[in-house]
Order: C-alpha cells, then sequence, then structure tokens
C-alpha cells in the first residue's frame, strides 16, 4: 500500500483528457459538474460545446464544435449521448452519483433496445453506455441528503437482461483499469462509481487488471490470514478502507482471531463480476471460505449486496453493511456511523459472535464520542 493520496477522478480525467486526444470522435457529457467532479483536465485538450451564443472573459474554452457536452439536464444529455453510440462512436458521461437516478428510465429503455439489437443478426455491436458516477453518498459534506443516493446501482443490478454491470474501482490505479474496460465495451450499461477526493493507493497496475479476468473478486494476501475465522469483504474505495481499518482495531483487541479480506471489484445481475467474467460458486468458495462468518461491506444499499451473496452461500453466514438512507449535511465518519458502516460497526459484528460485549460496548462509546464531537466542532475525531 502506498501512504501518499491519490485522486482516482483526477485519473479519469486525464484518461478522458487522452482518449479526446486519441479518438476525434469520442465525445464527454455532464450536467455541469466537470470541474467540480475532477475531470477537469479535459479543458486543456478540447472545448466545450457553445453554439454560437455570447461568451464572457471567465468562461471555460468553448466553440461551436466543442466535444465536452454540459447542459443541467440529464435526460438531455443521455438522449444525445446513446444517439451518437447508435451511430458506432464512444462516449463517457459523468454526473453526481444521485442524481445519475434522474435517468433511470431512460437506462432502462437503452438496456432493452441493446437486448433487442443483439438478436438482430445484421445489427453491429455498440460502444457500451458509459456512466462515471463521483461525488457520492458518502462524501456530500456540504450538500447533505438530497444529495446521498446510490439508487441506481440496486436499478442496474436488479435488471434480469443481465446487461449491466456495476463497477466500484478501490484507488486511482483501479480507476484506469475500469476506465479501460469501459471503453472497450460494447453492448452493456456500465456504471462505475468512486471517490472523488485523495485516497490511499492499494494496487498495482497488474493487480487491477486481474478482477476483468478472475470473477471480480480477491484475496488480498499481504492483509490476511491463513485458515481464517472470519471473512471481511468490501465493494467501493470507502467500503474498503473502513474494514481494512476495522481489521486493525480486531486485530488488536482479539489477536487471536484470523481475519481474510476479500475485494470486490464489480457486481452484475445475480452475480460478484462482470456480465462477461462472473464469480463461480466453486471460485465463491474458495475466496470467501464454506462456513465461515462473512462480514460485507458495501458502498450501496446493504440488501443489494446480500441479495447477491444469498445465490452463493447461506443467508445465516452474512452481515452486511452499507447506506441505510440516513444522510444529512455531516462529517464523514458521522455518515458512516448514521449508517452503521463504520470501522467499528464492522469490528461491533466480530465481536458480538465472539460474545464479547466488553468490546461492543467499547465500539458503542467510540462512537458516541465521535457523534458529539461532530456535532459540538463540525469535524470527526476519527479519520
Amino acid at each position: 500500500m502506498d501512504n501518499n493520496l491519490y485522486s482516482p477522478a483526477e485519473r479519469i480525467g486525464s484518461l478522458l483528457k487522452q482518449t479526446l486526444v486519441e479518438d476525434p470522435h469520442f465525445y464527454f457529457f455532464s450536467p455541469d459538474e466537470t470541474t467540480s467532479n475532477k475531470f477537469d483536465a479535459v479543458f486543456d485538450v478540447e472545448k466545450r460545446a457553445w453554439g454560437n451564443l455570447n461568451q464572457q472573459a471567465w468562461d471555460l474554452p468553448e466553440a461551436p464544435n466543442g466535444r465536452i457536452v454540459e447542459m443541467l439536464s440529464e435526460n438531455v444529455l443521455f438522449s444525445v449521448m446513446t444517439g451518437h453510440l447508435m451511430n458506432g462512436e464512444r462516449a463517457m458521461m459523468g454526473s453526481y452519483e444521485a442524481f445519475f437516478s434522474v435517468i433511470t428510465a431512460q437506462l432502462l429503455q437503452q438496456i432493452k433496445f441493446i437486448k433487442q439489437a443483439k438478436e438482430v443478426e445484421w445489427s453491429d455491436p455498440i460502444p457500451a453506455v458509459n456512466l462515471l458516477s463521483t461525488s457520492t453518498c458518502w462524501r456530500q459534506d456540504h450538500n447533505g441528503f438530497t444529495h446521498q443516493s446510490p439508487a441506481l446501482i440496486t436499478t442496474l443490478l436488479g435488471v434480469p437482461s443481465g446487461l449491466a454491470n456495476c463497477i466500484f474501482p478501490v484507488d486511482d490505479v483501479a480507476a484506469e483499469s475500469a476506465y479501460k474496460y469501459m471503453l472497450s465495451s460494447k453492448d452493456v450499461v456500465n456504471l462505475t462509481t468512486f471517490n472523488k477526493n485523495p485516497s490511499a493507493r492499494y494496487l498495482d497496475e497488474e493487480q487491477a487488471d486481474s478482477y476483468y479476468h478472475n470473477g471480480g473478486a480477491m484475496i488480498w494476501e499481504p492483509v490476511s490470514d491463513p485458515e481464517p475465522d472470519f471473512v471481511l469483504a468490501a465493494a467501493g474505495d470507502i467500503a474498503t478502507r473502513e474494514t481494512l481499518e476495522a481489521m486493525k482495531i480486531i486485530r488488536e483487541d482479539l489477536p487471536g482471531v484470523k481475519l481474510r479480506f476479500v475485494s470486490i471489484n464489480a457486481l452484475s445481475y445475480r452475480a460478484i463480476g462482470t456480465i462477461d467474467n462472473k464469480l463461480t460458486k466453486e471460485k465463491f468458495a474458495k475466496l470467501f471460505t464454506e462456513h465461515h462468518p462473512i462480514i460485507a461491506s458495501f458502498h450501496g444499499y446493504p440488501e443489494t449486496l446480500e441479495n447477491i451473496l444469498e445465490n452463493y452461500t447461506e443467508r445465516r453466514r452474512l452481515r452486511v453493511h452499507g447506506f441505510n438512507e440516513e444522510g444529512s449535511t455531516t462529517t464523514p465518519f458521522e455518515m458512516l456511523r448514521r449508517n452503521a458502516a463504520s470501522r467499528y460497526d464492522i469490528a461491533m459484528d466480530v465481536a458480538n459472535v465472539m460474545h464479547r460485549d466488553n468490546l461492543v460496548q467499547k465500539y458503542q462509546s467510540i462512537l458516541a464520542e465521535n457523534h458529539t464531537h461532530a456535532v459540538n466542532f463540525g469535524e470527526d475525531l476519527i479519520k
């Protein structure tokens, strides 16, 4: 693990910039958040589409033929983008996570179109619908509850046609691997969700790329014990960070307990992994063991991941944390506490299974102390 901090969104911005240079037919669509979402490297090489309207001195570079299309209407942007895709040309769209749900009905119609087009012999494959979802539910320090919703993830993972991938890169290196996968995809919807704030780097390029041919999950050996008593898993960057921190807490307070960490990079209909490379039940048993408790942390609604895991194993093994629709304009760790998704909530599961009531009380007290501090001072005790 690299101790420096890197922004996945900025890395995606650099990749978008490179694609705009290399592919003269590539377009990037965004409501009005290209800069806010840290994709603004694109303005180094391309202009914003602006027609022949008047320009002001403070405006970003604009031109009638610009290939960065900004409009505060996700519906219009999505319609224009899908038309471009149907011409066989690639594009991507970025937005705040909560507002991608605005295009839900259009996405479902596009999935129906893809399904039927694949059944027509003369129809060529079309470039994927690629959505870059950032400014997520877990980090909305000033926008609040209105900007906190991972609902589109649940919708796409529930479509039986199985033509959607939800990808959760854990760091900037994994974000680049996700970008490359999205750009090469056809006849599918890819929703990739990541944090725009600087965060830790965990993987190298080879490790990040391997998710796309190993079923979308892997054991992180450096932080895992052989023959574990508990399997801890995570899908999502912040979920991963909290799970790794929980493992440190457990090892300090319960030094005899053996832990394994499994990283989940992608989900699709009823499965871990992408639609073209799903995790098999046999591989699941090797990663997650056959009988030990599984404590999982998810970027979205916990029931969404829980329903997928139940396709692989028994419900009684599972304890899943995630976004419980408890939002506010508050501090990052307080958001985790509100949704019972913090490192101490994860550690509490192990303490409960081990019948260590003293540790449960200890973790509850720490969470209560952070809550009081966040309310009184507007900052977290726990970083």
